[in-house]
């Protein structure tokens, strides 16, 4: 999809392609060439993000870490600004948050088929998980040979609160900024009216489940609606747990999560579906408002 921009309900939407969906900025101005300009600005910060920490390029920061087989690696202040919240992260999550589980991937496809990997398969891989088995002393990274990390769980949100705060330098107008469903706010709008937020049914893609005012703040969801295993009428949701490779069994549907960064967010909703049975006791200790759906 190429990047356009419209006119729609007193605001302009502009839309592109990054972070592998669909992306969506929308502000609260009159000029069309101020607004084109803004759009401009949000796509080229969302593609850099995603060139530079894409699991799937040899050219960047990531590709460097994964190929380092056991040297240090220095890496820049960006890097590592995300390197000391995911072992924040791992920390206090028990290691629920492991960027190093990206391995998993080799044996779980979540397409929706019902290809299960053996306990063997998974086993096999767990010695190549664990950020404790890391060397971290900021800015030198030390990832023992064969393990590799994987920043997408937070990629995403923090490409959201990036481009937010990027635009909300340029700007005194209102911005919604929206990456595939998690976004973030920046206000109040010109009539004083908040965003108008819908949150999808799960498995009912543009069908509301509910719809939120939000007037600044963040939102976040994680859930199993696109991505998941089935076999003998069980469901396996794709957030994986670290701690042993497989998929967190009575887990929520989806969770929503409110707060005040997309990151933030984003962190809360994915440890929510990895407390399975326990997310809304999880939730309800963290003090923030949240959405449950489950089966």
């Amino acid at each position: 999809m190429a990047d356009a921009i419209e006119r729609r309900g007193g605001v302009w939407l502009g839309s592109f392609e990054a972070m592998a969906g669909p992306c969506e900025v929308l502000l609260d101005l009159e000029g069309e060439a101020e607004a084109r300009a803004l759009v401009a600005l949000a796509a080229e910060e969302a593609r850099r993000i995603e060139r530079k920490f894409s699991r799937y390029r040899t050219d960047n920061v990531i590709h460097a870490v994964n190929t380092s087989a056991g040297e240090p690696v220095a890496v820049d202040p960006e890097t590592a600004g995300l390197l000391d919240f995911s072992a924040r992260c791992h920390q206090v999550s028990g290691g629920r948050f492991d960027v190093t589980s990206g391995v998993l991937r080799r044996v779980w496809r979540f397409d929706g088929s019902d290809r299960i990997p053996t306990r063997r398969q998974v086993k096999a891989l767990l010695p190549l998980v664990g950020w404790d088995k890391v060397g971290w002393d900021n800015p030198r990274l030390t990832l023992p040979a064969g393990m590799e990390i994987d920043l997408g769980g937070i990629g995403k949100e923090y490409a959201v609160d990036r481009v937010c705060a990027l635009l909300a330098a340029r700007t005194g107008a209102a911005v919604l900024v929206n990456f595939g469903g998690d976004l973030r706010a920046q206000g109040p709008r010109r009539d004083g009216q908040a965003w108008e937020v819908g949150v999808d049914t799960p498995d009912r893609p543009g069908v509301a489940a509910r719809r939120i005012s939000l007037r600044t703040g963040a939102l976040a969801t994680s859930g199993d609606s696109h991505r998941f295993l089935l076999r003998d009428g069980v469901r396996y949701p794709h957030i994986l747990d670290p701690r042993s490779g497989w998929p967190v069994r009575r887990a929520p549907r989806a969770v929503t999560v409110l707060g005040d960064t997309c990151l933030e967010a984003g962190l809360l909703s994915s440890l929510a579906m990895l407390h399975g049975r326990e997310a809304e006791i999880f939730l309800e200790n963290q003090g923030v408002k949240f959405w449950v759906a489950r089966a």
